[in-house]
């Protein structure tokens, strides 16, 4: 057995816990410690926190999650203005070993090793996913997260993806004028900017626009509040856009990527979890012309683990453990310090 810590960097929130990890295997996670980006200036000042908060020095072994790829000398979140530089976290974390992982690398462990009662029903038929040989993972944050989970003869693999940033298609007349608002304000109108928290905002002063309403934005969270109460018909509007536009990107990234099942992820998607069923998603999952059939006989489930990023972040080491660290993570090269 071998103590970590376990990391889960978003563009919000960074969050740790204590892990022990044998045999390429979690065997236990440890109550999670969140902090806000915004209120530390770096990762090392987050991770200096937390082992204060923890009262003792830190294992010398981590398994980090981090919201963008992890390939280079210098990593840049998406949607966090840290910067991380792999090279050097032997030195400034005091750790011997460590593994990186993708945010949505990291979910995708946890979708592959959470049993079956960590998933809850969406839409399409109510069949188990632990037998869909490719499985799209998509995810709803800050941010739009997509991976894949693709089960060969040697186990699960994880496949990172940058899906979230493919284009906004929009489907009807209306989405049409959404899509005419947006790209006044961006030059390319992605996915993420419709179908993830920020992306709620933007349809609802979307539709304030097409509406001739003048709208102001001055609280996000109050935004979502007021959408999930129906307080604010404007803002619920916005909602039911928000998801029929994430059905729609849902389904095609499953159609993208060969999917046999789907996983929704990410914190709105647990927040949304007793939305999406009754709301305008599964239609949208559906509606793909010639392949609705096809569609429609594809289980959609949600993940209910409560810490799946930092569940897989700790599976993403412990298996690079196990292969002495000389093999890919999640896609990835694994790396060791001496």
């Amino acid at each position: 057995m071998e103590e970590i810590v376990s990391v889960d960097i978003g563009g919000t929130h960074a969050r740790f816990a204590l892990a022990e990890v044998a045999d390429g295997t979690v065997t236990k996670l440890g109550e999670p410690v969140t902090l806000k980006t915004a209120e530390h200036g770096s990762f090392q000042l987050a991770w200096e926190h937390f082992g204060q908060i923890l009262g003792r020095p830190l294992p010398k072994a981590l398994g980090m999650s981090i919201a963008c790829p992890v390939d280079g000398e210098v990593l840049r979140l998406t949607n966090n203005p840290w910067i991380i530089r792999p090279a050097l976290i032997p030195e400034k974390m005091h750790v011997d070993h460590y593994a990186l992982v993708n945010d949505f690398g990291a979910v995708g462990h946890a979708v592959a090793h959470c049993p079956p009662e960590y998933f809850r029903h969406l839409c399409g038929p109510d069949e188990p996913i632990q037998a869909a040989r490719v499985v799209s993972v998509v995810g709803p944050g800050t941010g739009l997260g997509v991976g894949m989970v693709v089960r060969g003869m040697h186990g699960p693999e994880v496949v990172e993806t940058e899906g979230g940033h493919i284009d906004f298609a929009p489907i009807d007349a209306l989405e049409d004028r959404i899509l005419d608002f947006l790209r006044k304000r961006y030059r390319r109108v992605s996915a993420e900017r419709v179908a993830s928290g920020p992306g709620l905002v933007n349809l609802y002063q979307a539709l304030g626009s097409i509406e001739g309403r003048a709208v102001q934005v001055d609280d996000d969270k109050a935004l979502w509040a007021a959408a999930m109460e129906g307080s604010d018909s404007l803002a619920a509007a916005a909602l039911d856009r928000f998801c029929l536009s994430l059905g729609g990107v849902a389904g095609d990234i499953a159609l993208a990527q060969g999917a046999q099942a789907v996983v929704m992820a990410g914190g709105l998607g647990l927040r949304l979890v007793d939305h999406l069923p009754t709301s305008g998603f599964a239609t949208r999952f559906v509606a793909k012309g010639r392949f609705e059939a096809k569609m429609a006989a594809m289980p959609v489930k949600l993940i209910t683990h409560p810490q799946p990023g930092l569940l897989g972040a700790a599976i993403a080491y412990a298996q690079a453990a196990k292969r002495g660290f000389t093999g890919p993570s999640a896609g990835h090269e694994a790396v060791t310090a001496a």
